[in-house]
C-alpha cells in the first residue's frame, strides 16, 4: 500500500541531504520530484500543484533549528500538508444506539460484499454482536457469497432469498436482530455499473425504511481518479456518512486516497488491504502520511500484534533460546506468527525504513518467508532440530536443491539465523520492548 508513492518521495527528499540551509535552488528540484510523484500516483494535476505551492511556501518561510536539518524541516511540512489533504483526522462510525444501522452501499464490483463481512468481523472483535444483513436482491451470488464469508467467522445472516421486496427484507431483519440480541446490523445493498436511477431510488427505499445510523460509500482505489468522480457524484444524491477504500492492496496508485476527503467533502473510515477479512483498518490520516513519508507506523502494528500474538508460545520461544535450543521449526512457528497479523507488505510498511532494507534474497522482494519457509521444509525433521548440522556442506547443498535457492543465499540464510541466535541468548523473558527499540534503532540509522 502506497509503496511506489512512498519510494518516490524518499527519493525526492535526497535531494535536500547534506544542506545547511533551505534555498529557492535545492527545494526547487526536491518539491519537482514530489509533484512528479503525486502525479504518477494519480494525483489530480491542479491538487499536486496546489500541494507543492503550500509546501514551497512554508518551507521557504521557516527557519531551520539548529536541531533540524533542512529535510527534517520539509519532511514536517509535508507531512502536515498531507494529513490535512487526506481529511486531518480519523472519523468513527456511529454505534451510539442501543442497536445500530449501518448500510453499505457502492457500485458493483468495488468490494461491498467483501467489506460487509470484514466490517462484521472488525466490530465483532470490538465485543459487538453484528447480524449482517443480505439486501441485494438483485445478483443471487451476492447472498451465497455473504453467508460463506460471514460463515468461516461464525456471524449470522440474515437473508429472504425468494423475496424480491427490499422493504419486507429490512423489516424482518431489524425484527430478527431483536430476537437473537444482535446490537449491530449490516445491511449490504446492490450494487450497479453506474450511478443510474434504480440504484439510487433502491437505496433512498432503504435509508428511509432503516433509518441508519450510518451510511457508507465503498469505491475500488484502483478506479484512481475515477472513484474520486464516482464517489462525489453519489454524494450529490445521497448524504452518505463516510467512504470505504477497498484493493489498496493490489496496483492501485494511492492518488485517490490522498485525495478522496478533500474533493468529495466526506472522511474516508476504513481502507481495506488484502483478501482476508482481517484485512481492514480504519483510516487515520496521519498514520497513512508516516507510511507515505518512510517514517512507518508503529501504532497501527502494535495493535495488529496485540490481536495476534500468542503470549505463551513468544515466552516458550524466549525460554529455548535462553537455554541455547532454539531451532528451525521454533523460527518457522514465529514466521507463521508473524504472518497472522496481516499481509506482509502492509507490515513492512508500517516499520520505519524497513521497506528498504526488506531484501533477505532480492532487493525490495517481500516473498522473503516464503523463501525461508521453503528452506525450512526441505529440511529433514532432524535437521530442523538440530541446526548445528548445517557445517556440513553437503546438507546446504541438498537444501539449495530442494528449495530452489541459491547456495550462497542459502549461507546468508544459516548466518543470519546463527547471527539472530547470538543476539537473542543476551536477552530475558521480559526484553520484548528493548529487542523493538533496539530493531528500530538500526533500521532508523542504516546506512
Amino acid at each position: 500500500m502506497f509503496e511506489n508513492l512512498q519510494n518516490k518521495f524518499h527519493k525526492a527528499l535526497q535531494f535536500l541531504k547534506g544542506n545547511d540551509t533551505i534555498t529557492e535552488i535545492n527545494i526547487a528540484s526536491s518539491m519537482k520530484e514530489i509533484g512528479r510523484a503525486l502525479i504518477d500516483a494519480d494525483v489530480n494535476y491542479k491538487i499536486a500543484k496546489e500541494f507543492i505551492q503550500k509546501v514551497k511556501k512554508k518551507s521557504l518561510g521557516e527557519k531551520v533549528l539548529t536541531s533540524l536539518s533542512p529535510k527534517e524541516l520539509i519532511i514536517k511540512i509535508v507531512y502536515d500538508e498531507l494529513v490535512k489533504l487526506m481529511g486531518g483526522k480519523s472519523v468513527d462510525i456511529n454505534l451510539s444506539k442501543e442497536t445500530s444501522i449501518i448500510v453499505i452501499c457502492g457500485l458493483q464490483g468495488s468490494g461491498k460484499t467483501s467489506f460487509s463481512s470484514k466490517l462484521a468481523f472488525f466490530l465483532k472483535k470490538k465485543n459487538k454482536r453484528p447480524l449482517l444483513v443480505a439486501a441485494d436482491i438483485h445478483r443471487p451470488a451476492a447472498i451465497d457469497q455473504l453467508k460463506f464469508l460471514a460463515g468461516e467467522v461464525n456471524i449470522p445472516v440474515f437473508s429472504l432469498k425468494k423475496s424480491k421486496n427490499i422493504i419486507e427484507i429490512i423489516d424482518k431483519s431489524i425484527i430478527v436482530a431483536s430476537q437473537t440480541n444482535r446490537n449491530v446490523i449490516i445491511i449490504d445493498t446492490a450494487g450497479r455499473l453506474a450511478i443510474d436511477k434504480v440504484m439510487m431510488e433502491e437505496i433512498e427505499i432503504i435509508n428511509l425504511h432503516s433509518n441508519p445510523d450510518e451510511i457508507l460509500f465503498v469505491v475500488d482505489a484502483m478506479t484512481g481518479q475515477d472513484a474520486v468522480n464516482t464517489t462525489k457524484s453519489f454524494s450529490e444524491i445521497l448524504n452518505f456518512d463516510g467512504i470505504v477504500m477497498t484493493k489498496l492492496d493490489g496496483n492501485s496508485r494511492g492518488g485517490s486516497a490522498i485525495t478522496m476527503s478533500s474533493i468529495v467533502g466526506k472522511p474516508i473510515k476504513f481502507i481495506s488491504n488484502g483478501e482476508k477479512i482481517e484485512d481492514i483498518e480504519i483510516f487515520h490520516p496521519d498514520r497513512i502520511a508516516n507510511r507515505i513519508l518512510g517514517m512507518g507506523d508503529i501504532v497501527s502494528l502494535v495493535e495488529k500484534v496485540q490481536e495476534k500474538f500468542d503470549e505463551k508460545k513468544t515466552k516458550k520461544i524466549y525460554q529455548k533460546i535462553s537455554k541455547n535450543r532454539f531451532n528451525f521449526n521454533d523460527l518457522l512457528e514465529q514466521i507463521q506468527q508473524i504472518k497472522k497479523i496481516g499481509n506482509i507488505k502492509n507490515i513492512v510498511s508500517m516499520i520505519p525504513g524497513l521497506n528498504r532494507y526488506f531484501s533477505f534474497f532480492h532487493n525490495g522482494d517481500k516473498d522473503s518467508f516464503k523463501r525461508i519457509e521453503s528452506i525450512i521444509y526441505s529440511m529433514t525433521p532432524n535437521e530442523r532440530e538440530n541446526p548445528k548440522l548445517f557445517t556440513d556442506l553437503k546438507r546446504r547443498k541438498r537444501i539449495s536443491k530442494g528449495s530452489g535457492v541459491t547456495l550462497n543465499h542459502i549461507d546468508i540464510f544459516f548466518k543470519k539465523f546463527y547471527d539472530i541466535n547470538k543476539i537473542m541468548k543476551k536477552i530475558n523473558d521480559n526484553s520484548g520492548q528493548k529487542i523493538i527499540k533496539d530493531f528500530m534503532y538500526k533500521m532508523m540509522n542504516k546506512k
